[in-house]
């Protein structure tokens, strides 16, 4: 392992991922110095997770002096590469790192990486399911990255016949020269425009996931997906594949035939799962059970380990999550929904008559397209936060006898819940899949999530 001993280290912002990082560079000896925007009366949570340890913590703005003591900077998930204090960084030819590349140098055994513009922590977690299944004591897999916990945090716990499966998202990737040795890009569509600009340039940093591979690596990705696909061209190792329909002849890949899914290696077909095996609601689950089953095979893992990482998964937090029946409408939280496109997955996984919460913070990406479906499918809008007047625009003037029947416009998400629960009835879905970030009133997701779910459960 690189020696930390003496380097000084900047890592900008104090979250999840930044805390994790100067837990580990403190322990093998590194001066730390933690850099976050937000006054210090907001951080002393944070600050009490590092008690005791030798790190230096600096509030309020991102003043580029620090620099001039700095041998290292290392980014949060959150830290743009556009504010003064990192493009100063880059012009004086400082390195710019972040956890996930520090992880990736040490780590002493085989990686899974997974990323894409949704399903990623889905297909992770049913990776890691079926990991946990097909890996044996004393050996052991280990699920992290941009879910869970950083696992820089057990980085010397971790043995050279473990196997280790990470979620990276785009911001990670885009500092990011070492590739995991299977690479997993789901799917590439617009998302995170705010932070990267173009499409191109949010694919690029997708892509790094697969760049810096060897031949003897193995990259799958979603053959359904043009954003994914397009990138078989750039796979240095083996390519494995998932979609819904059966790969070309010669080609390895999951499919979907006659509810069952089923492995195409070479001129065989081996049967994975049947299709009433999973839990999880909507097509995009299944290409999400797909691609698990790809990346398993990939892996290596038995057949009977991937169906039992599948059977009786009900999903995760946020994501399609079922609250309650109340009045006889069912409530689903789907925070995890911060692009329009998501939300569209979520309306698609529903036949009953829907109730939808939009809102949030805009990322900067269209919403004519969910606004055509909802015309389509939804009978009650419910909008709230910061991208209010963005979908309200996207949605139109409402036409008596059309869809939305009604249309709400609430400024935040717990009177949303009240005008959500006044115009529901028995039979109804009521569905909050945002389509925008939290950020507008919570620090994440998993917050909105949570406060959504204690909303809704007080209701009576």
């Amino acid at each position: 392992m690189k020696s930390w001993n003496g380097l000084r280290i900047l890592i900008l912002g104090g979250a999840r991922q930044g805390l994790a990082l100067a837990r580990f560079l403190a322990r093998h000896g590194a001066q730390v110095t933690i850099n976050d925007q937000r006054p210090a009366e907001q951080m002393q949570a944070a600050q009490a997770l590092l008690h005791g340890m030798p790190v230096r913590w600096v509030f309020g703005s991102h003043p580029t002096s620090l620099l001039d003591e700095t041998d290292l900077v290392c980014l949060s998930g959150g830290i743009p590469l556009t504010i003064p204090l990192v493009i100063e960084a880059s012009q004086r030819g400082l390195p710019i790192s972040n956890d996930s590349q520090i992880f990736m140098e040490a780590v002493p055994c085989r990686v899974i990486g997974i990323t894409g513009s949704a399903g990623k922590t889905t297909t992770t977690t049913l990776v890691g399911r079926m990991a946990a299944s097909a890996i044996q004591a004393p050996h052991k897999s280990w699920v992290g990255g941009n879910i869970g916990t950083p696992l820089i945090d057990h980085l010397e716990e971790i043995s050279s016949s473990d196997l280790v499966i990470l979620e990276f998202s785009s911001f990670q990737l885009k500092q990011m020269t070492i590739s995991p040795q299977i690479a997993a890009v789901l799917n590439i569509t617009p998302n995170h425009l705010d932070r990267h600009g173009t499409l191109e340039a949010y694919t690029a940093a997708k892509a790094r996931l697969l760049a810096f591979q060897s031949p003897t690596g193995i990259a799958v990705l979603g053959r359904d997906d043009p954003g994914a696909w397009n990138l078989a061209g750039q796979v240095l190792g083996r390519l494995v594949s998932f979609g819904l329909s059966r790969p070309l002849a010669g080609q390895t890949g999951s499919f979907y035939q006659h509810g069952r899914l089923v492995m195409q290696d070479g001129p065989k077909d081996i049967d994975l799962i049947a299709h009433n095996l999973i839990q999880l609601r909507g097509e995009h689950n299944l290409q999400n059970v797909l691609a698990a089953s790809a990346i398993a095979w990939a892996a290596g893992f038995p057949v009977k380990d991937m169906q039992e990482g599948v059977k009786d998964f009900a999903g995760v937090a946020h994501r399609l999550e079922f609250i309650r029946t109340l009045n006889g409408a069912d409530w689903f939280n789907d925070s995890i929904a911060t692009a329009p496109e998501r939300t569209m997955a979520a309306i698609h996984s529903f036949d009953n008559p829907l109730v939808l919460l939009l809102g949030g913070r805009d990322k900067d990406l269209p919403w004519g397209d969910l606004a055509d479906l909802v015309h389509q499918r939804v009978d009650h809008v419910v909008i709230f936060g910061e991208a209010a007047e963005k979908i309200l625009q996207a949605l139109g003037t409402s036409q008596p006898g059309y869809r939305p029947y009604t249309l709400a416009h609430c400024s935040g998400l717990q009177e949303a819940v009240q005008a959500a629960a006044a115009v529901a009835e028995p039979g109804d879905v009521i569905l909050l899949s945002p389509g925008g970030t939290s950020f507008d009133e919570f620090k994440d997701f998993e917050e909105r999530g949570e406060c959504f779910r204690t909303w809704v459960n007080q209701l009576s």
